[in-house]
């Protein structure tokens, strides 16, 4: 009973907060982004070393595919990555076995939920993406995440964009959704980031 009261406080509370601050589209930063979540088999070093270097060739694979088809919206971004699957398994494969391991490799185009995380410019709220999940061996490891659509963690992604800004609006995130996310020290913009959490954590 305590719960079910808690819950319904916190849904009050919520709506009052969605009252007194205008709304400009805050949840579609959920339906705007791919991440892509890389799980190392084990947490040994040599094993999360091989995790970062099949990120490397997957990124490098997504990457040659993006600036092949010129990506414009998510919906796009999943048709071509869903399509260029085969090729996105045989680039971790790959560098898996040129690393000299033999573990298995399964790549997944899914729903996750993710915690809140922190990038060099950006920060986006805990909630669920759509991800591309990639699982090394037996993926007990520590995970690496990163924005693969728009192409945030690709280090060609700031010279083919210009800037984390020009790639957020350019596949449709609107000024105020920008600023969600990169506007770290204002008040109003981490109250919306946290109703977005909290709308985000009562109804999933």
């Amino acid at each position: 009973m305590k719960k079910v009261f808690a819950l319904l406080v916190s849904v009050v509370v919520l709506f009052i907060f969605l009252g007194l601050l205008p709304v400009h589209g805050e949840a579609e930063i959920y339906d705007n982004v791919i991440r892509l979540h890389v799980v190392a088999n084990s947490d040994s070093d040599e094993d999360q070393t091989l995790k970062l270097k099949v990120r490397d060739a997957v990124l490098a694979a997504v990457s040659d595919i993006e600036k092949e088809y010129a990506c414009e919206n998510i919906e796009e971004a999943k048709l071509v990555i869903e399509s260029h699957m085969e090729k996105i398994v045989c680039a971790a494969e790959e560098s898996i076995y040129n690393e000299g391991y033999f573990y298995n490799v399964e790549v997944l185009l899914c729903e996750e939920n993710y915690p809140t995380k922190n990038y060099e410019a950006c920060a986006f709220p805990s909630g669920k993406y759509l991800s591309l999940q990639v699982k090394i061996g037996e993926a007990r490891g520590e995970n690496w995440w990163c924005v693969l659509f728009p192409p945030l963690c690709l280090s060609a992604a700031s010279e083919a964009t210009g800037s984390v800004e020009d790639a957020l609006v350019n596949i449709g995130f609107t000024g105020e959704q920008y600023k969600i996310i990169t506007d770290s020290d204002n008040v109003t913009y981490n109250v919306r980031f946290k109703i977005l959490e909290t709308f985000d954590e009562v109804f999933s």
